[in-house]
């Protein structure tokens, strides 16, 4: 069983955590930020100062933090991961960040000897917990390799898409047809109650249909039943579609439609909804419609 750093047990990174301990790994974790939570501590998990004391303890270590600062932070600030790791030893970002920031990050990572793979996940907290998550890895294919049962043990699909940068690119191409579908359920929905029908059974009827898909069974319910606790945070959404407009203006490219999500996922925030589940874009179109699709 593998020894293994792990920085960052939030709504995502907590359940992961779990799935590596219940696959008999032994996880070590910093308290730099944090506490480490109490319920990951004991026989097969251990709180340490800094991320560099994790490092230096872990053969691979895994960083699942929010955004390109906190990954910058927690690999080179003092006391950092880069201060602890070297040959043999492979880090793991599978936070959702900056492309470009990740090709950058693995070449001073790579500088001590150590391995980098970038290795975002989609799923959400549902598949976090049931350990169904898709991972998108970018990388070298033997720390891949080395790495492949670490992701069994968080996730289903699981994909080398290419070298370092490739992982995190294939994040964002994934957030830009989520938020585009989220849209498009919400303004469905939106439409169907707006004109009489019901909109519960609209959804039930088209999930049978070539319109059916995740995002309709799953956030379609919250839409109907106003269940917006996160699961997956509109400004978490926000910065994904972020990297995505601003990876498009370096690259020359319009995304129109992934433009106008996040302006709607705007006015979500400017209500108040940062903190939203990203299910709750239906809610900036009802603002703007002055209708509702649940009695409210």
């Amino acid at each position: 069983m593998a020894k293994i750093g792990f920085i960052g047990t939030g709504i995502m990174g907590k359940p992961m955590a779990q799935n590596l301990q219940k696959a008999g790994h032994t996880l070590f974790f910093s308290e730099h930020f944090d506490k480490a939570p109490a319920d990951l501590l004991g026989d097969n998990g251990v709180a340490l100062a800094n991320p560099k004391e994790v490092a230096q303890e872990a053969e691979f270590i895994i960083v699942m933090v929010p955004d390109t600062p906190q990954v910058d932070d927690v690999l080179f600030r003092k006391d950092g991961v880069a201060e602890g790791v070297g040959a043999g030893k492979v880090v793991i970002d599978m936070s959702s960040i900056s492309p470009t920031a990740t090709k950058a990050f693995a070449e001073k990572i790579k500088a001590t000897g150590a391995a980098y793979l970038d290795a975002p996940v989609s799923g959400g907290e549902v598949g976090a917990k049931a350990a169904t998550l898709s991972i998108m890895v970018g990388g070298c294919p033997n720390a891949f390799e080395r790495a492949l049962p670490l992701f069994q043990a968080m996730g289903k699909n699981i994909t080398r898409v290419g070298a370092n940068g490739d992982g995190q690119t294939a994040k964002v191409a994934n957030q830009i047809i989520v938020a585009l579908n989220i849209q498009a359920v919400a303004e469905a929905l939106l439409f169907a109650a707006r004109n009489g029908a019901d909109p519960a059974k609209v959804r039930e009827a088209l999930m049978g249909g070539f319109a059916g898909s995740k995002i309709l069974e799953v956030h379609g319910e919250r839409m109907i039943k106003g269940t917006f606790d996160p699961g997956f945070r509109i400004s978490l959404h926000q910065k994904d579609l972020n990297l995505a407009l601003s990876g498009a203006r370096e690259l020359g490219l319009n995304l129109p439609n992934t433009a106008n999500a996040q302006q709607v996922f705007s006015t979500c925030a400017a209500l108040g909804g940062s903190n939203w589940d990203h299910s709750a874009l239906i809610k900036g179109l009802e603002h703007m419609a002055n209708f509702s699709i649940r009695e409210e």
